[in-house]
């Protein structure tokens, strides 16, 4: 199965999804420093978005979870792409200065937890690889 999306940062990645119907906020809601999910009473509290494709609807919280997903890369623990329902500014401007490739406009929810997707920035389309 593939989807059409928007392209919000170029690049290619091909991961486990790592899914989620609640909004991220990486600023207090992602520990930089491990990759884990630290949000209480997140859906994903305890899990690691490390290497990832990581799926969810939207970000929200503050704009300094632009600057969390660019240490998360610095530290080696950034998603290896993120696919979003819509992706707002923040997410957007923390995968074009982290280099993570970034599609929104995908109906996430045909999406299940534990496949593993092809994204391709460049494109704009998310693929459930067989």
């Amino acid at each position: 199965m593939k989807f059409q999306g928007r392209k919000i940062y170029q690049g290619q990645a091909e991961a486990e999804a790592l899914v989620t119907t609640m909004g991220i906020s990486f600023y207090g809601g992602v520990d930089p420093d491990t990759g884990m999910v630290v949000e209480r009473g997140h859906e994903l509290e305890g899990q690691s978005v490390s290497g990832k494709v990581l799926v969810f609807p939207s970000g929200k919280g503050s704009t300094v979870g632009s600057y969390t997903l660019y240490r998360l890369k610095h530290n080696g623990l950034a998603p290896s792409a993120i696919v979003n329902a819509e992706c707002e500014t923040i997410t957007a401007v923390g995968c074009i200065i982290s280099e993570i490739p970034c599609v929104d406009q995908v109906p996430i929810g045909e999406i299940a937890n534990g496949v593993c997707l092809r994204v391709d920035g460049e494109l704009g389309t998310v693929e459930i690889a067989e």
